[in-house]
């Protein structure tokens, strides 16, 4: 049975702070920053968006145009979860009013989310052909104001209808995973932002890439040239450059040319938006498709990883006529709608946003759609503008 991706939605917050101006600020060589780093601009989440309010709005994107009887699963990937306890996935389903008698949770390990969810979401489908599968990466990068990983913060959501049949890419069975118990990055209960080790963990992301896409290739007998695309999970540009680097070591070079082509297409997305944690590889993904329209039946590979840390490497091939399902026009015009923020207006959102509320709070918000309205004893309320 062919299963994957037949919709994509993609949300993020309507502000962001220019790279050149945040490295000027920081007394940086912007260079630094655009290069070093590979990023142009960051994402602002102000206190009316959170991960709910983003999930939300990148599911809105398509769901007007599925069967909503079909709908069996409903599965919420994230690290920047809005509740101890209750899934950020029922406050969804509620906003969109989806049928009550589906299956539906939260998941969590760091950047794999929305791939664990995925994954989870395909054996579903294979056992319930008639079924269909809604999953969500929704995430707010927090590591604070002037910290050596503030450049590498940003926030978005991508939201994908899971299917038989799929009408943008079918997903193959075969991965390769890997994973350990180790202390790149985390975030303690009682903290906000997250915590990084940034040498060491890109060095285990580099570490986990070389082991999947060795197994991968080996056991599928592979070669690099085979792949019309690589992904990868995109904290910032420049981490999954250096892992594509090793894919294509010694390889010929229309090989070479060719994925780097890709890559940066597929990276397009992330400069503008930054690191969106779970679902940064389908940002990727999506980046590909609309910057730069592989033909159908291409093999693309993705890397999926999060630290702590676990990472699986997988592939799918585009489904003829898969361009009719996006929206890169629709992308295009919500990036650059964005409010540009100063350095000091982007730090006293971020500060904002980091307080915690009131038992019973109003929130307002400058955003068209949906967003975070504050709460009533201590339940939190969403809205739509």
């Amino acid at each position: 049975m062919k299963v994957g991706i037949d919709k994509i939605g993609f949300y993020t917050p309507n502000k962001f702070v220019d790279m050149v101006d945040l490295a000027k600020a920081r007394d940086v060589d912007p260079g630094k920053f655009l290069i070093g780093i590979g990023q142009n601009k960051m994402a602002v989440a102000d206190k009316s968006q959170d991960a709910v309010s983003m999930a939300i709005n990148a599911t809105s994107e398509y769901i007007d145009k599925i069967e909503l009887d079909k709908l069996g699963l409903l599965v919420f990937g994230t690290e920047s979860s809005v509740d101890q306890s209750k899934s950020a996935s029922l406050f969804v389903k509620k906003a969109l009013n989806l049928p009550k008698n589906i299956r539906t949770f939260e998941l969590k390990e760091a950047c794999f989310g929305l791939t664990a969810a995925i994954m989870t979401a395909i054996d579903y489908v294979k056992a319930h052909e008639d079924k269909t599968a809604i999953v969500i990466g929704s995430d707010i990068a927090r590591y604070g104001v002037a910290t050596p990983g503030e450049v590498t913060q940003g926030a978005g959501s991508i939201s994908l209808l899971i299917k038989k049949d799929p009408s943008i890419m079918e997903i193959n069975s075969e991965t390769s995973m890997y994973s350990d118990d180790i202390d790149d990055f985390w975030r303690p209960n009682n903290f906000k932002c997250a915590l990084v080790d940034g040498k060491y963990s890109t060095n285990v992301y580099l570490d986990f890439f070389k082991h999947c896409f060795e197994d991968y290739t080996q056991k599928q007998n592979l070669k690099t040239s085979d792949f019309e695309a690589l992904l990868f999970h995109l904290p910032f540009t420049k981490m999954g450059q250096k892992a594509l680097k090793l894919a294509i070591e010694g390889q010929d070079p229309e090989t070479t040319a060719r994925l780097l082509d890709k890559f940066v297409a597929g990276a397009t997305y992330g400069k503008e938006v930054g690191n969106i944690y779970t679902a940064s590889l389908y940002m990727s993904l999506l980046s590909l498709l609309e910057v730069d329209q592989p033909k159908a039946g291409s093999l693309i590979g993705l890397f999926s990883y999060g630290s702590g840390a676990m990472a699986e490497f997988f592939t799918g091939r585009l489904v003829d006529g898969y361009e009719k399902q996006l929206a890169p026009e629709k992308h295009k015009e919500m990036l650059e709608k964005r409010q540009k923020l100063t350095v000091a207006e982007y730090e006293e959102v971020f500060n904002e946003s980091l307080k915690d509320l009131a038992e019973s709070q109003e929130v307002q918000s400058d955003a068209n759609g949906w967003y975070f309205a504050g709460t009533s004893n201590n339940i939190r309320k969403y809205s739509r503008k």
